[in-house]
C-alpha cells in the first residue's frame, strides 16, 4: 500500500541544495526497476500547526532549485521504515516543481 500526503494548504522551502542519494559505499543509488538516479533534497514543510524539515527522494533527472526556492511535491509519498531497530518515515516525490511566491499562497 502506498500512502501518499495530502499537500494543499502546506508549503515546502528548499533548504539545501539537492545532492545524490548515495549508498552504504558512497555510491549514488538508483532505483530499483528503472535504473533512474536517485536524489535528496531537504525542505522546509510549513502548515498551520508548525514547520518540520523533511528531506524529499525523487528519480531521473535531478530537481532543478536551489536554496530558498518554494516546491510542489508531486505525488508526496510517505514511506514507513525500520532497520536494525531503527526507524522512521521517508519521503519520496515523483517530482519536484518550482512554484512562484504569487501562486504559493
Amino acid at each position: 500500500m502506498k500512502l501518499y500526503i495530502d499537500t494543499a494548504g502546506k508549503q515546502f522551502q528548499v533548504s539545501r541544495d539537492v545532492e545524490e542519494k548515495k549508498d552504504q559505499n558512497g555510491q549514488q543509488r538508483s532505483e530499483k526497476g528503472t535504473g533512474r538516479l536517485m536524489w535528496s533534497t531537504q525542505v522546509i514543510a510549513l502548515d498551520e500547526t508548525g514547520a518540520e524539515v523533511i528531506t524529499i527522494t525523487t528519480a531521473g533527472v535531478k530537481p532543478d532549485v536551489r536554496v530558498g526556492t518554494i516546491v510542489a511535491p508531486v505525488r508526496l509519498e510517505a514511506i514507513a521504515w525500520a532497520t536494525n531497530g531503527k526507524n522512521g518515515v521517508a519521503y519520496k516525490s515523483e517530482e519536484l516543481k518550482p512554484v512562484s511566491v504569487a501562486s504559493a499562497k
